[in-house]
């Protein structure tokens, strides 16, 4: 998310940026997630940045764009692997003719699911017991450990993104929604086949048409 200064913008710093990973419902994330490490440009000082804790995000002010690695660090009963991912800091709209605005950001989410196949019913535990969390119904029969007493209730709240300042400029994310569009980018698609095909068939046809014209 990044924010042009207007007037008080530099040349080496045009805009302040958050870069951020967040539950797509705005959960805490501190229940999976142990660390995140982003790596910035290496013209930043200390470019390798560690958020030890909910929320995971950080905020810089520069003038480029540039791809920014974030390493995904789970806890211990999580998964052993970090996960990568990488994200494009984007400071300019994509309209070319949209004006820059110091009230409105520029927002670009990506949206992805990471799926633990094999949980520990200790992280399911902690999952289920977190309040900032939805968590779906067990299958029938199964029983978890008792929740773990937390000393303060306040601290398993402060970690989601509910509050966040930034929030109001969020996008939202609905599965209906990636349906919708995963329908409509299959329809595209079988569009673009058959029009593939038609074209074929009439090369072939005009192929044959050659081809019998210079047998006669």
């Amino acid at each position: 998310m990044a924010f042009w200064l207007g007037k008080k913008a530099s040349e080496y710093q045009s805009h302040k940026w958050t870069v951020y990973v967040r539950g797509a419902s705005n959960e805490d994330l501190g229940v999976i997630i142990k660390r995140v490490v982003f790596q910035l440009h290496s013209s930043f000082n200390n470019p390798t940045r560690v958020v030890d804790a909910p929320p995971f995000e950080l905020s810089e002010a520069g003038w480029g764009e540039f791809e920014i690695a974030i390493t995904l660090h789970f806890h211990s009963d999580v998964c052993d692997k970090p996960l990568n991912l990488y994200h494009h800091l984007k400071l300019y709209p994509e309209d070319e003719n949209s004006s820059m605005s110091t009230k409105k950001p520029v927002v670009v989410e990506f949206y992805d699911e990471v799926v633990f196949p094999d949980p520990s019913e200790a992280f399911l535990a902690r999952v289920q017991n977190h309040p900032a969390v939805n968590f779906p119904r067990l299958p029938a029969g199964h029983t978890l450990p008792p929740p773990i007493p937390v000393e303060d209730a306040n601290r398993r709240r402060k970690g989601d993104t509910k509050d966040n300042p930034l929030s109001q400029w969020f996008l939202s994310f609905s599965e209906a929604d990636e349906l919708l569009q995963l329908a409509a980018a299959r329809q595209q698609v079988q569009a673009h086949i058959a029009k593939v095909k038609r074209q074929i068939s009439l090369i072939e046809g005009q192929h044959k048409q050659l081809k019998s014209s210079s047998d006669q």
